[in-house]
């Protein structure tokens, strides 16, 4: 079976580490600091192509990592960009966030749909690139941080992190009109017979696996048809195939409902016809109200005498419904529905875009604000004040304790974004601990 919704997990490259260097040279004496900055992390990214129509690559391979930036050298050398990863997907795929099931970003392109910040268009190819993940900047190396009064900083700052997201692929398939009906209603047959297409063909039921699109072209237009596997009752609620196959028919702008009436599988037409209509209901409204035609399928083997296709026809002309009887296997019939099916098609508005839903960014701008401040009783009169948070993360990847001047900056820091003020306010006495990240401090 094609693989049309999958997990994968993906991360962009993270920054690399600035250098802490000086300039050696002979004759040249306190040559200064001259340690280059990181390079930027790589970069994810999604990208549309016709040519592919599943989700097969990503079955076995569901963690994409992109490379890391590299750290700078010296003589002001910067770093190397990261390697960027780029994952290829079938036009009409929905990202959403595996946590949230919140949607990031529909990649079907439209007369209608603009560029955005993470999100470029080729009119022309109708190719679509989204950002999905953006590496780390590099961290300053040690040049930044001289002034007149530190001339020599033995610090420079690490890279930032890439953002990292787990994010579910959903395959929409994009069509302009969608066969439905019941297992073995002769939709596949319908297809090969309007279409260039060759899907798998045989009496039984589910011979078709997963949706087959073909092109229907008539006197001066031409539309795309799919070919939606056969649904039956609890198809809503996934029983069967229903699930897997009902949201390839979110995007059809018409829907021609297939109707077996030749008797052949002891079914009752009209049954049939209610029960699809009702897993549409309850799937979504909106596929419900969708235009319809209602097609009469197989009327080549119809027993004679037999009253199921007249029967069928006051029902469904009664209900207001366009119908056509037909014959896939034996070709008649066919271009009246084709011509319905073009007229419907014009009237019909394109498939609305879905809407992508509000994704935190997460650029890395951390605040020191946002720092937790927890306060434990170690005895004897003692605390213990833990700080925690991505803030204070970032800054203790820059600290190397065992260097004097950066334990310094490691306490300007601090004392600058107002995180000793809150220790003062919250009560700190000297003599308590604090735990910051990886290091034990003692407050005075």
């Amino acid at each position: 079976m094609a693989t049309d919704i999958i997990d994968i997990h993906t991360k962009a490259g993270n920054g690399g580490n600035g250098s802490v260097s000086f300039h050696r040279e002979k004759y040249i004496m306190a040559g200064g600091p001259d340690g280059g900055d990181g390079g930027r992390g790589g970069d994810v990214f999604v990208v549309t192509n016709p040519n592919v129509s599943t989700l097969d690559k990503y079955r076995y391979t569901r963690k994409f990592r992109a490379e890391n930036g590299e750290d700078g050298q010296s003589k002001l050398r910067f770093g190397k960009k990261g390697g960027d990863v780029t994952l290829v997907v079938p036009p009409g795929t929905v990202i959403r966030d595996t946590d949230t099931g919140a949607v990031i970003v529909d990649l079907t392109y439209s007369d209608t749909l603009e560029a955005a910040d993470r999100l470029s268009i080729n009119p022309e190819s109708k190719e679509l690139v989204y950002t999905l993940c953006r590496g780390g900047t590099g961290g300053l190396g040690n040049k930044h941080f001289a002034n007149s009064v530190r001339q020599a900083p033995r610090f420079a700052k690490a890279g930032r992190l890439g953002e990292e997201k787990n994010i579910t692929l959903e395959l929409k398939l994009i069509a302009d009109a969608g066969l439905i009906g019941y297992p073995n209603a002769g939709k596949s047959t319908l297809l090969s017979a309007l279409t260039k297409a060759r899907p798998k063909i045989a009496n039984y039921h589910f011979t078709t696996l997963f949706p087959n699109l073909g092109i229907v072209q008539t006197y001066d237009e031409s539309f795309v048809l799919a070919d939606i596997p056969g649904l039956i009752e609890g198809a809503a609620e996934g029983v069967g195939l229903g699930h897997e196959f009902l949201r390839h028919i979110e995007r059809c702008r018409v829907l021609v409902h297939i109707v077996d009436v030749s008797g052949s599988e002891g079914r009752d037409p009209i049954t049939d016809f209610r029960m699809i209509n009702e897993e549409l209901e309850k799937y979504s409204p909106r596929l419900a109200a969708l235009p319809q035609i209602a097609v009469a399928n197989k009327i080549d083997i119809l027993p004679e005498g037999s009253d199921l296709e007249d029967t069928f026809r006051a029902f469904i002309e009664s209900a207001g419904i366009p119908y056509f009887a037909v014959s896939g296997a034996a070709h008649t019939g066919l271009e009246p529905m084709k011509s319905k099916l073009v007229e419907l098609i014009r009237e019909s508005p394109e498939a609305g875009l879905f809407t992508p839903d509000f994704i935190p960014e997460q650029d890395g701008k951390t605040r020191a604000a946002d720092l937790v401040i927890t306060k434990q009783d170690a005895g004897g009169g003692k605390s213990v004040w833990i700080i925690d948070g991505e803030w204070l993360d970032r800054l203790m990847r820059n600290i190397n304790f065992s260097e004097y001047e950066q334990r310094v900056y490691f306490n300007t820091t601090l004392e600058k974004y107002g995180v000793f003020a809150r220790l003062r306010k919250m009560g700190i006495e000297t003599g308590d601990t604090v735990i910051a990240g990886s290091a034990e401090l003692e407050w005075e």
